[in-house]
């Protein structure tokens, strides 16, 4: 009887081991089948293009940053590729200059709302007052096409308001989780490792996640350029 409750406890830690590995593996590959799945739950949003061409798109949440946009720039210039820069409103006031060079280098720039929080924690009235708000700030520098909410967590709500305002809504589909990990190789090894055409590729600027961010773009670009493919806005991506 002993031995039958042993070999019972043994199949359960067995279990619980590759549920656990099957967890790691999916957050780690984010597989498109799951992907397409939540658009079929939460439709009208975009986690990455049906596409066979060789393109990605890089997304850079949460600027503008001082110190760190610049070097973004300068290394997305150096490598010849393109980004769609969601920018938190409340960053620009006294980094109007950097917000005009984003849209001046051929980068576009999405609406990343006025703070650096949870969107799904607003009310419709203040995700709408919000959106609104960054728009206002955000529209003088290049038309506005694309809305990331804060946080990455959305409902249909929020998603028919950004309709209204004739915004797409964008996530991604590589994910780094460079918000959480503080380590550029994971980052630079999981893009590379993912990459695929039609990708979305989401990074952070702004203090260390910029910093993290200048190291990981020295990284990734010349990989994936070498892979053949070209990085794009996502406008370009979905045109």
């Amino acid at each position: 009887m002993q031995f039958q409750c042993g070999l019972a406890y043994n199949k359960i830690i067995i279990l619980v081991l590759i549920a656990v590995l099957l967890v790691i593996a999916i957050l780690f590959l984010q597989p498109r089948w799951l992907l397409f799945l939540a658009t079929k739950i939460a439709p009208g949003v975009v986690y990455y293009a049906d596409v066979e061409e060789p393109v990605i798109a890089l997304t850079i949440d949460d600027g503008v940053d001082a110190i760190f946009t610049p070097q973004i720039l300068e290394i997305l210039h150096r490598d010849r590729a393109h980004a769609t820069f969601f920018l938190i409103s409340s960053t620009v006031p006294g980094n109007e200059s950097l917000a005009s060079s984003i849209a001046l280098s051929g980068h576009e720039i999405g609406n990343h709302l006025t703070e650096d929080k949870p969107s799904i924690k607003l009310s419709p009235a203040e995700f709408e007052s919000a959106l609104v708000e960054a728009d206002k700030i955000l529209s003088p520098f290049g038309e506005l096409k694309w809305l990331r909410p804060g946080g990455g967590w959305y409902n249909s709500t929020m998603v028919d308001i950004a309709h209204k305002y004739n915004y797409r809504v964008a996530l991604g589909s590589i994910f780094p989780y460079d918000t959480n990990i503080p380590f550029s190789w994971f980052a630079s090894w999981q893009i590379v490792n993912n990459a695929r055409p039609g990708s979305i590729i989401v990074l952070h600027d702004g203090g260390e996640r910029g910093e993290r961010t200048v190291s990981t773009l020295k990284s990734i670009l010349p990989q994936l350029k070498r892979k053949g493919y070209r990085i794009v806005t996502l406008t370009e991506l979905f045109n």
